[in-house]
């Protein structure tokens, strides 16, 4: 059995620049700088006490908790107006149900945002039905830790030389390498190709259309 782990934010779904706004009206509202929609992509798909922590550039704990707090009331409070802004990257839908309709695959999420926020945005797009792991920072420690993809693969009885794990940051590469599994990145997310190659990813893929091939280059029969 294939075990193929899913980052969201910049892999699965575009949400850069909801992303961007909120954590400007948070630092604006606490009185700090703005970080520019360009810091901000670098810090997506960390746990976001962990993303604040790198906005700051300081260990000030608490205000990262606080300004964690502002930033979630801001993006619960938006989600109305938002309808639209969370789109699912093109060829995700039809990807995934290829994938699903075999019987060597299973799936998983491994992601920085919220278990609360992963069940929103895989019910409203209709994909939740094929993920058999959810991985979060609710009950891991932040992306680099390689503990959401220990945890998939335990969960799943999956063996590591049979696991990937896709996504668009360095963060996503570094957890599979220090898990031991496989790494694809994607080049239509946060952080460029060549970080990608640079942090460990095997593979680089320019579309879905890419992905279930490379799942099988990839990953050991």
């Amino acid at each position: 059995m294939k075990l193929v782990m899913f980052d969201m934010d910049g892999t699965l779904i575009d949400t850069q620049a909801l992303i961007a706004e909120h954590m400007a009206t948070t630092f604006a509202e606490a009185g700090l700088d703005v970080p520019s929609p360009a810091i901000v992509r670098r810090i997506i798909g960390l746990s976001l006490p962990q993303a604040m922590l790198q906005l700051l550039g300081s260990d000030d704990h608490d205000l990262a908790t606080r300004l964690a707090e502002r930033y979630r009331a801001h993006y619960r409070a938006s989600l109305v107006a938002a309808e639209g802004r969370e789109g699912l990257f093109p060829g995700v839908r039809e990807a995934l149900d290829a994938l699903a309709s075999r019987s060597d695959i299973l799936m998983g999420v491994a992601t920085g945002k919220g278990l609360h926020g992963v069940h929103r945005l895989t019910q409203m797009h209709g994909i939740a039905k094929h993920f058999v792991t959810l991985q979060t920072p609710d009950h891991n420690p932040s992306k680099p830790h390689p503990g959401m993809m220990l945890r998939a693969m335990a969960e799943t009885g999956a063996e590591k030389h049979r696991t990937v794990i896709i996504g668009d940051t360095t963060f996503d590469m570094e957890m599979g390498k220090a898990a031991g599994t496989k790494a694809i990145g994607v080049t239509w997310g946060y952080h460029h190709a060549v970080e990608l190659r640079e942090a460990g990813a095997d593979m680089l893929i320019d579309g879905y259309e890419e992905l279930p091939d490379a799942i099988d280059r990839i990953l050991e029969n």
